[in-house]
């Protein structure tokens, strides 16, 4: 009689190829033959704690989102959207495996995300779109907060992404000694009140993580990653750490918006 362990692999497959058919079918129905022919290009970008309000394509009266904008109008503007989570790590599992998260264990009634000190992370059976087009000659890479486990098993190149730069959970996790009490370290924050690590694959490149300039590095990581890989179909996953708090903006943006820090973030 077979085994559990027996019949798991082959299931696993046959779900990743169905995952990435559904997935190409759905994004080449509307695209040109070539595109079709070749697989389109696929970016993801996801936003931590923004609000869809606060675009300028959504009808936010000062906060400028031009580029944006002009992809909304290019493109298609969804006007009704369901989300799995409300909060980090749920919906992080929910949107790259497009599963509910209570069934990969990405959430609980205990602690609602994962933490430095979490020893879990996203299971090995599950399926992330990277792995399913991966498996279709897809270049990957996520760039920006991954937040669905540290650890070396459950990191970005884990889950079916060639490459990853980003910082592992949130921006405001694990505080330094140096912070300020309360929530002063949110309202006027420094990068080096909050220890968090920035990666490149599996190491460790830079810690504190130097947030003042981290979106734009994101922006040069994401477009060398397209550069790169203009040839062959790609998928980037941009995940965007802010404007989740504290919040931090180059220095070019500071004062850019009406809005305060936040419209500067959003700007940016």
């Amino acid at each position: 009689m077979p085994v559990l362990s027996d019949l798991h692999p082959p299931t696993r497959l046959a779900r990743a190829w169905c995952f990435a058919l559904t997935v190409l079918c759905g994004l080449a129905s509307g695209g040109s033959e070539h595109a079709i022919a070749r697989g389109p290009n696929v970016i993801v970008i996801f936003a931590d704690d923004l609000g869809y309000g606060d675009l300028g394509c959504y009808g936010h009266p000062t906060i400028r989102t031009p580029q944006l904008d002009r992809m909304a109008a290019e493109g298609i503007r969804l006007t009704q959207f369901y989300s799995a989570a409300s909060v980090c790590t749920p919906s992080r599992a929910a949107l790259l495996t497009g599963r509910l998260p209570i069934r990969s264990g990405m959430c609980s009634d205990r602690r609602r995300v994962l933490f430095p000190d979490s020893g879990g992370g996203m299971p090995a059976s599950e399926i992330t779109f990277a792995e399913a087009l991966r498996g279709l000659g897809y270049a990957t890479a996520c760039v920006g907060k991954w937040h669905l486990g540290h650890l070396p098993p459950f990191l970005p190149t884990r889950n079916g992404f060639d490459e990853y730069f980003g910082i592992p959970y949130s921006n405001d996790m694990d505080r330094s000694k140096d912070a300020p009490a309360g929530k002063n370290a949110f309202w006027q924050p420094e990068s080096r009140y909050f220890n968090v690590p920035l990666m490149r694959d599996d190491r460790i490149i830079e810690r504190p993580a130097n947030q003042t300039t981290i979106t734009r590095r994101y922006t040069e990581e994401a477009i060398r990653f397209i550069r790169e890989n203009r040839e062959q179909p790609f998928f980037l996953y941009l995940p965007h750490s802010l404007p989740h708090v504290p919040l931090f903006r180059s220095p070019e943006f500071v004062g850019r918006s009406p809005r305060g820090i936040y419209g500067d973030v959003v700007e940016e």
